[in-house]
């Protein structure tokens, strides 16, 4: 039976926490085999970034072609795409490989630093949101999504309705800057779900939103629904915080193979436990 394959198409962080790093963890963790397009190296680790060098998108499309041409893939997700340019090189990509995309729409980095141009805001809403198949943004991204602030449950609700309305067929707006117990707002374009978990108190947050994107899409490769996989890279992203390593001095990464370590708790849903099957 071929492996299902996934493709992320973001920025490389040199710290390995988030990004290309991440996705590709995630992919291996769950039995995925992961390719990757990279659109920026960055200079950072767990303390910020230092510096950022965006990839010309020529060589960004050339690499997707090659993946595609070779490999091929179940899925894809994006990160980190800086530019007007780039989103709309991706977005042709896409459209040349009738990609099934997950969206992670990065704006900052975990230490505030910026990884989106301004300008490329709207670029992103109307250029690359009507292609996705799910989008997932935080709460300050979903708020810069929607222009307005979000501080309730029912908004978030709104923010998921009006975020649906500018094109991709699955709205996932995180709750973890909100107060309390993370609580996701999965819309569908017709029907709302609330995904709870436990907050875990720990600094060791640097790529969660990379990781619960990639996590997924490898759940989509591997033939989940929408829903499921939602519902799957939710618990998986939970427990990978939970067991983050306490890597570096700043935000630290989560532990993307927690799943594989000895004795842990069998929390995660069917989609899950059928890893390695």
């Amino acid at each position: 039976m071929k492996q299902p394959r996934a493709m992320t198409i973001a920025g490389s962080d040199s710290g390995a926490g988030a990004g290309i790093q991440a996705d590709l963890k995630t992919f291996a963790a769950l039995d995925v085999y992961g390719t990757s397009a990279i659109t920026a190296i960055t200079v950072q680790n767990t303390l910020g970034v230092r510096d950022v060098l965006e990839m010309p998108t020529t060589l960004v499309t050339e690499q997707i072609d090659a993946i595609m041409e070779d490999i091929g893939t179940d899925s894809a997700k994006t990160g980190m795409l800086a530019s007007s340019p780039l989103i709309e090189a991706v977005a042709a990509s896409v459209r040349k490989w009738n990609l099934r995309l997950v969206i992670d729409p990065v704006m900052r980095a975990k230490g505030g630093d910026p990884l989106l141009q301004d300008e490329a805001v709207s670029t992103l809403r109307s250029v690359l949101l009507p292609l996705a198949e799910v989008v997932t943004p935080n709460l300050p991204e979903a708020e810069t999504l929607i222009g307005k602030r979000i501080t309730s449950l029912e908004e978030m609700r709104e923010a998921a309705r009006i975020i649906h309305d500018q094109g991709p067929r699955h709205v996932v707006v995180k709750g973890g800057h909100a107060l309390g117990d993370p609580i996701d707002i999965y819309f569908d374009g017709s029907h709302f779900s609330e995904f709870r978990a436990e907050r875990i108190d720990t600094p060791h947050t640097h790529g969660t939103g990379c990781t619960f994107s990639a996590a997924i899409a490898a759940f989509l490769a591997r033939g989940s629904s929408v829903y499921d996989a939602v519902y799957a890279a939710k618990q998986y992203i939970t427990e990978a915080l939970r067991h983050a390593p306490g890597i570096g001095h700043g935000h630290g990464p989560v532990n993307h193979f927690w799943l594989h370590a000895p004795a842990l708790p069998a929390v995660l849903s069917t989609a899950v436990s059928q890893i390695g099957e």
